[in-house]
């Protein structure tokens, strides 16, 4: 199983952004957990990082060539407005889990709103990293 983990504006800043939201963990931490649980699941694995909406989307639009058999994304802030990305998610028919760290219901009232969610076979938030762990195994066992 292939699987592409995509993470959007201002996820490369964990650990040094609202600490109090997102803990004290950095980026490499995530990326380093992540590559653990693709390993103890024999799943290969890229890790894709941009604050470009134009650089994911085409990063969704390779996976499709490439022939990914899922995605999980983390939208950040696009969550709540990008139709450009949920339309390339749409478009693609890759089984996509949506995620987030902190728990958007809980949050500022905009957070509330995904416009990805819609295109994307669940949305899994407030876990922290865990977030990625149950969307890869979603994937996994949605093949």
């Amino acid at each position: 199983m292939k699987l592409l983990v995509i993470n959007g504006p201002s996820i490369n800043m964990l650990g040094i952004r609202e600490k109090e939201v997102y803990g004290d963990k950095s980026y490499k931490d995530l990326c380093d957990y992540i590559k653990g649980i693709a390993k103890d699941n024999k799943i290969k694995i890229k890790i894709y990082q941009s604050n470009s909406e134009g650089k994911i989307i085409d990063a969704i639009q390779r996976a499709y060539f490439k022939r990914v058999d899922g995605i999980v994304i983390n939208p950040g802030a696009y969550t709540h407005y990008s139709y450009a990305i949920r339309d390339a998610i749409k478009a693609c028919n890759i089984k996509t889990v949506e995620v987030h760290l902190s728990d958007i219901n809980n949050r500022e009232d905009f957070r509330k709103v995904s416009v990805i969610s819609d295109v994307c076979i669940d949305t899994i938030s407030g876990l922290g990293f865990e977030s990625y762990n149950k969307a890869i195994i979603k994937l996994v066992n949605n093949q």
